[in-house]
Order: structure tokens, then sequence, then C-alpha cells
């Protein structure tokens, strides 16, 4: 007779084995991982079905009735082909609202964000109340837009308007004028409108990247002879690049979809000449109950912002993302 070595323990019987064989993988027991594909199951099936009702059916609806020549009653049965697709490319109005969506990015681009960057490049230094003039500055954007619109509105207003009577105290009549209600000046005028009021977010992410940015680096930089243009230039624009980069996303993104700022003090006019977009959608669908053809600028609107948004991820963010699926992994 052999007898069992006191050592060896007996594994009760139907007892898993607490871990895999010496050098191989590690495997969970099968009943967790269903248990953990359930888990996930249950939280995330709530939220893609009211994605898929508020957000995916309403897109997919809009490129349906894009196809009709459709008053907005009933439903669409008038089938019209790509007749309103072909009517956009020759229409002065879209065309027109393209240019004009274009000089606003470029307004955006050229204007508001080097502005905005050199405000917080400021309220990021010691300065006395710099507390008080963040809050200043941001201020403006937290106003809504219904708000703001009827605010400058009043202010620009021709003769009555504040903006023509500081102009007519201190002898500057002749800069006065119509402002929103002449063609000429409607655009100039709505971009002040727009800087004003949007600002200071972008001002918010400059100064939330800027504080992220160790004072060691400057302090180096500083006892090795670098002024203050060769910091800015080498180490805070480039330690601040995804910021920067978000922010142009976002601001060229709401310019592509401005509507309820335009709407509030021109609606649009005179003439067209501050006309947006997303103001024409408007105007097409609800106004004049074009739907169909309404509904196709809303498909340009949207083709056009998943455009940029596409290959501005691809060719410009994507060294942001990259680095953040990284960081990702070596979390886990």
């Amino acid at each position: 007779m052999t007898s069992t070595p006191t050592h060896i323990r007996k594994e009760p019987a139907g007892a898993l084995p607490a871990a895999s064989a010496p050098g191989g993988p590690v495997r969970r027991p099968t009943a967790r991982r269903v248990r953990d594909w359930l888990t996930a199951f249950a939280f995330t099936v709530p939220a893609l079905l009211l994605f898929g009702a508020l957000v995916l059916l309403p897109i997919l609806f809009a490129l349906y009735t894009a196809f009709f020549n459709w008053g907005g009653f009933n439903m669409p049965s008038d089938f019209v082909g790509i007749d309103n697709f072909t009517k956009l490319v020759k229409d002065p109005v879209f065309l027109g609202d393209l240019w004009r969506g274009f000089l606003l990015i470029a307004f955006s681009l050229v204007l508001q964000l080097p502005f905005a960057l050199a405000m917080a490049v400021m309220l990021n230094q010691k300065l006395r109340g710099r507390a008080f003039y963040r809050m200043l500055f941001f201020a403006p954007y937290v106003l809504s837009e219904v708000i703001t619109g009827v605010l400058f509105s009043m202010i620009f207003a021709p003769d009555s308007g504040l903006a023509d009577r500081v102009l007519g105290s201190i002898g500057l009549d002749g800069l006065g004028g119509l402002w929103f209600a002449d063609q000429s000046t409607v655009l100039p005028t709505l971009f002040l409108v727009m800087g004003w009021k949007y600002f200071g977010f972008h001002m918010m992410l400059y100064l939330a990247g800027l504080q992220g940015i160790p004072p060691e680096l400057h302090e180096a930089a500083r006892l090795d002879g670098a002024n203050a243009w060769q910091r800015f230039r080498h180490i805070t624009l480039p330690l601040l690049g995804p910021t920067i980069r978000i922010s142009i996303f976002l601001s060229v993104i709401g310019a592509i979809q401005l509507f309820d700022l335009v709407w509030i003090i021109t609606a649009g006019g005179p003439d067209h000449a501050s006309e947006t977009l997303a103001v024409s959608m408007f105007t097409y669908g609800f106004k004049r109950y074009q739907v169909g053809y309404g509904m196709a600028i809303s498909a340009a609107i949207f083709l056009i912002s998943l455009i940029f948004a596409v290959i501005y991820q691809r060719f410009v963010m994507r060294r942001d993302t990259e680095g953040a699926l990284t960081n990702m992994r070596g979390a886990r």
C-alpha cells in the first residue's frame, strides 16, 4: 500500500481551481463574465434607446423628408428625389449663407480666439483683482442668447440707441448709423456682438490650459536668458496646443451652426445680409412651410459639420486623441 503524502491538500469535489497552471492565462469564471456583460447591457441599453429616439430617428426622418416636396402637414407623399439638393447648389441665398459662414469662421479664428488667448495670458499673471476681471470677461457667456440679442438690439438702435448717443456726445456722429439695419454694417456689428458674447468662454479654456503648465519650465527658461516672447513661443504655445485645437474646433462648429443670436437680432436681414445656414433652414421650414427644402439645408449643415469634424480629428487632433487612448490603456 502507498500512503498519501500529508503535505498535499485535496480539493473538494466540484471546486474550481484558484488559478490556472503556472505560466498560463488567468481565466475568470464564465458566470462572472456573463454577469459583467448583463450589467454593461443594463446600463447601456437605456442610454442607447434615448439616443436613438431623440437623436438618430430625427436625423433619419429629416434626411427622409429632404427627398419630398413637403409642407409639414400630414405625411410626406410628393417624392421629388434629389431636386431639393440640386436646388441648393443653384440657390444664391444658400451660396451666400456659405460665404457668410466662412466669414464668421474667419472672424473667429483671426480676431476672437487670438484676443481671448491674449486676455488669458494677461489674466494668468499676478495682477491685483484678476479674479474680478476673469468673472467680468466670462459673464457675457453666461447670459442667454435671447438676452444678449435684445440688449444689443437696443444698444445699436438707429438714432435712439446707446451707441449713437455715445458717439454723438463725443463729436463722432458720422460713425453712427443704421448698424443692424444696413447691409454694409450688419455683419461687422454682428461680429462685434459675437466677440463680446463668446470670447470669455475661450478665454477660460486657455486659462485652464495655462494653469496646467508647470511654472518651473518658465523659470528655467528665464534663468537661461529667454525673454517673455521666447518663453511664450517655445513653452506656452506648444504646451497649450491641445487646448487651442479644441477651442478652434468648437469655434468652427459653432459658427457653422449659429442660429439663435442672429435670429433674435436680425432674423437674417436686411435682405439676407446676415443670414446663416441655420437661419435659412428655419425660415424655409417654419416660416415658408417648405419643410422638404429646409431639411435639405439641414442635411447640408450636418454633412459640412461631419466632414469638418472627421478631417479635423484625423489630421489636426490625431496626436491628442492617440495620447488620450494611450493613457487610458496604461491606466487599466
